[in-house]
C-alpha cells in the first residue's frame, strides 16, 4: 500500500456533516487536517469542535496549503468553487466525493450532469489537477460518532491516474474498518455517485447507516 504518512489533507466544505466526519477521522489518524469554508470563521469553529490539531481557514487558503484536497461541498456550488480554485489546486490530488442528488416526496434521486458525473465535471474544470472520485458512501453519522471505532465499509476509488488512486485508497484505509477498492476509470463515477440515492432509500426504510462491501476481492 502507498505510504501516505505526513500528507496534509484539506477538506473543502469541511463544515458540512460529511466533510467534518472525514476531517475528524483523518485528524484522529494523526494527519494534518485543514477545514475549508467560504467563511474562515466557520471553518475555525468546525476545526475546534473536531480537535486533534485540525485547523480551519478560507477554502483558497487551505487548498493552497494541503497536499491532498477533498471536495465535499453541495453539488449546487461545486463547479463554481472549483473554477475559483484552479490555481490553488494545480498539480494536487483532488478527491471529489460530491453526489449530485435531488429530493422530492418519493425520496432521493440522481441528477443528470452534463459532463457525466460530478467527478468528471471536476476533471473538466481542473485540467492541471489529478482528480479522483471516492468517499461517496461514507455515513457522516458513523464518522462523527465517538462510540464507532470501526466503520464497516469499502470505499470505491475511481480515477485515471494509478498513483493518485493508490494514494487515495491508502488514505481511505486510515479510517479503521475501511478498505479502499479501485473501482475503475473516472468515466465510471456516475453510477457510484448515483448509488448514494439507493443507500439513502435503504437507510430510510431500515433506519440504518448502510455502506457497501465488495466480495471476493
Amino acid at each position: 500500500m502507498t505510504d501516505v504518512n505526513g500528507l496534509s489533507i484539506a477538506i473543502l466544505g469541511g463544515t458540512g456533516d460529511q466533510g467534518k466526519g472525514l476531517a475528524r477521522r483523518f485528524a484522529l489518524a494523526g494527519h494534518t487536517v485543514l477545514i475549508g469554508s467560504r467563511s474562515a470563521e466557520r471553518a475555525q469553529e468546525a476545526a475546534g469542535s473536531i480537535g486533534s490539531g485540525a485547523r480551519g481557514g478560507a477554502n483558497a487558503d487551505v487548498a493552497a496549503e494541503a497536499d491532498v484536497v477533498i471536495v465535499a461541498v453541495p453539488y449546487e456550488g461545486h463547479k463554481a468553487l472549483l473554477e475559483s480554485l484552479r490555481a490553488e489546486l494545480a498539480g494536487k490530488i483532488v478527491v471529489d466525493c460530491v453526489n449530485p442528488l435531488g429530493f422530492d416526496k418519493q425520496g432521493a434521486y440522481a441528477l443528470p450532469v452534463e459532463e457525466g458525473s460530478a467527478a468528471q465535471q471536476a476533471a473538466a474544470v481542473l485540467t492541471e489537477s489529478r482528480v479522483v472520485a471516492a468517499f461517496h458512501h461514507v455515513s457522516a453519522v458513523l464518522l462523527m460518532d465517538p462510540a464507532v471505532e470501526k466503520v464497516d465499509l469499502d470505499v470505491l476509488v475511481l480515477g485515471d491516474d494509478r498513483e493518485a488512486t493508490d494514494t487515495v485508497r491508502a488514505l481511505a484505509e486510515l479510517i479503521p474498518g475501511v478498505r479502499g477498492v479501485y473501482g475503475g476509470r473516472l468515466r465510471n463515477a456516475h453510477q457510484v455517485e448515483a448509488l448514494t440515492a439507493n443507500l439513502i432509500s435503504i437507510n430510510r426504510r431500515y433506519k440504518a447507516h448502510a455502506g457497501l462491501r465488495v466480495t471476493d476481492v
